[in-house]
């Protein structure tokens, strides 16, 4: 039982596209407005075609799924979204080693970032504080939906004399 991270190619389109609607069940029934909430194969399409989107897969089957981004109006650096976790395999760190993949061998390693960023719910139960767990710091907000704030978060991947006298909590505009 080998288990592969790779990029997402337009073939794992229908299976990203079930992947993501099951593991976004419970935050559609939340009433949380996420794009991914809504994701259609024209979105899941076009996502693959502009973005990079990883995947966990194991012997064909895909397990879990994020996207990375330039989010240039919140900030400069990497922003993962469309974080999916297969519901059948929860609680098994499934998601966590995809998200530290991503995180070490994608953002610090290759694209030498010194810090990557993502985003949450402020209703979501669970989400926040799992994320904060995970060494993500809330660096700003703004209105999702009618009742919610979207929660963006940065967690500092390299540390250096130089990125250690750099804040976390930047002041953004939009």
């Amino acid at each position: 039982m080998s288990d592969q991270f790779r990029l997402a190619t337009v073939k794992d389109a229908e299976k990203l596209l079930e992947l993501i609607k099951r593991a976004y069940q419970t935050i559609r029934e939340l009433e949380i407005e996420f794009t991914a909430v809504h994701a259609d194969m024209e979105m899941i399409l076009e996502n693959l075609s502009e973005h990079t989107c990883f995947v966990l897969e194991r012997e064909g089957r895909l397990l879990a799924t994020i996207s990375l981004r330039s989010l240039v109006e919140v900030t400069e650096y990497p922003f993962l979204y469309w974080f999916a976790v297969d519901p059948d395999c929860k609680n098994q760190g499934i998601g966590s080693r995809l998200l530290r993949y991503v995180e070490e061998t994608v953002v610090r390693d290759t694209l030498h970032a010194p810090c990557v960023t993502l985003a949450t719910s402020r209703k979501h139960p669970w989400l926040l504080s799992m994320y904060e767990r995970n060494g993500y710091t809330p660096f700003y907000e703004r209105d999702l939906g009618h009742d919610d704030k979207l929660v963006f978060l940065q967690k500092r991947l390299i540390h250096s004399p130089t990125a250690a006298s750099e804040t976390h909590n930047e002041e953004v505009s939009i």
